[in-house]
């Protein structure tokens, strides 16, 4: 009994040791959600910061973690070289600061994106950085060799990338909308090379050009044990088979410029339909072909947000609308629970950890609510600079990419 109870008590140490510790894609191993506890609540320039960071070049990347390395992307603001980086966990030192690509031609961007937001992928060993059809890259996380590099995955993004790469088994997944072709790509992760690519099934040829782009990110679900790649993109979403591309499903919804990943939940998958009204549709999962007709289950405008994903906490759904507005949804009929004016405008996705929600906006505050039927304010921390970059979430630490700088916000 004695040597029972010694490996309990190991087994739940070593799992609180390593709950939470990497954050290996945008919106982390749960789209948005960490199981990490011992988070702080207050942070300023002076307050809970272990390190911070200068990053130079102006991107929009997220950080991603994995054990004592936190890697990220940049670009120069012209757009014409962009940059690998690797920082130390502990230390906040840069260990890898290289440039990857160069371009001599250059798509347009705007004020609200970067020649470096799709957000890197990493897992042991290997991190993955892709920066649209700019090219995309995998390299060695012990020496930083670039063990492959693709540029001949090739869109007119019109505005910039924004979609980004994940992870699926031995596949690295691109959604690649732009204004001249929408399609979905698969890499052998080991190789580069492509192991399917799906175009939309939409023919989008009577679309006003600027009305065919997206930037959302894919997101693997698993339904009645089958498993589903959904992929918000202009006029539609739709599933596919991951391993295959096949298409299982689509949504027409209409929308445009969706920068907003799906999110699943109660059999239903959550799309935003992006610029313009920007309306969140709830859809059944379950369903074959063409599903516009008979398996959207509500629909919602009311204070949703443009660009951040929101955050799905239970029987409800908490948004940052890009206004300043922020807004809770019950996830099975899309009534409105609350709306509050906190100001300012929001571009990073909210994430939900030990037990509180952090939205960040560009001001730079972050407000960290309780995740209630009723708007429960706990605290509002402010930084230097604003934040476009979602946040990301490894152990005790909350690692923060501000317009200039990475921060270890920690208890202290």
């Amino acid at each position: 009994m004695r040597i029972m109870t010694s490996m309990i008590i190991l087994l739940l140490f070593v799992h609180s040791t390593l709950a939470g510790d990497n954050w290996p894609q945008f919106r982390g191993p749960d789209n948005g959600h960490s199981d990490a506890t011992g988070l702080p609540v207050t942070w300023s320039e002076t307050e809970n910061v272990v390190w911070k960071t200068p990053i130079h070049g102006r991107a929009w990347s997220s950080p991603v973690v994995w054990g004592d390395q936190i890697w990220l992307t940049t670009a120069t603001e012209d757009g014409h070289d962009q940059f690998v980086l690797c920082v130390d966990r502990e230390s906040g030192k840069i260990l890898h600061d290289f440039k990857i690509f160069h371009n001599d031609k250059l798509q347009i961007t705007n004020a609200l994106n970067s020649y470096a937001s799709p957000t890197p992928a990493i897992e042991e060993g290997r991190v993955y950085v892709h920066f649209g059809a700019y090219g995309t890259a995998c390299i060695d996380t012990k020496t930083a060799e670039v063990l492959w590099q693709r540029r001949d995955i090739l869109c007119d993004h019109f505005r910039g990338p924004g979609s980004s790469p994940i992870i699926y088994g031995d596949l690295l997944i691109l959604s690649m909308d732009g204004i001249d072709v929408q399609f979905v790509i698969a890499l052998d992760k080991k190789t580069g090379k492509t192991v399917w690519k799906t175009s939309r099934s939409e023919d989008l040829a009577k679309v006003v050009p600027d009305l065919r782009k997206a930037y959302s990110t894919p997101l693997p679900i698993e339904v009645d044990g089958r498993q589903q790649l959904v992929c918000t993109g202009a006029m539609y979403t739709n599933a596919y088979e991951p391993a295959t591309g096949k298409e299982i499903w689509r949504v027409k919804h209409g929308g445009f410029s969706n920068a907003s990943r799906p999110m699943f939940g109660h059999g239903m998958v959550f799309v935003n339909t992006g610029f313009g009204r920007p309306t969140v549709w709830a859809v059944r999962a379950d369903g074959k072909g063409d599903v516009t007709d008979s398996h959207v289950v509500w629909k919602c405008n009311k204070g949703m947000s443009m660009k951040p994903t929101p955050v799905l906490v239970g029987d409800l759904i908490f948004a940052s609308a890009d206004s300043g507005i922020l807004t809770c949804v019950e996830a099975k009929t899309g009534e409105v629970v609350w709306q509050e004016r906190v100001g300012g405008q929001f571009s990073a996705s909210p994430i939900y950890a030990d037990g509180r929600i952090y939205f960040f906006n560009h001001d730079p505050k972050t407000f960290v609510i309780e995740p209630a039927r009723e708007y429960k304010p706990i605290a509002v921390n402010k930084l230097e600079t604003g934040f476009m970059a979602s946040p990301a979430v490894a152990g005790k630490a909350i690692y923060l990419r501000t317009k200039k700088h990475l921060y270890r916000v920690e208890k202290q």
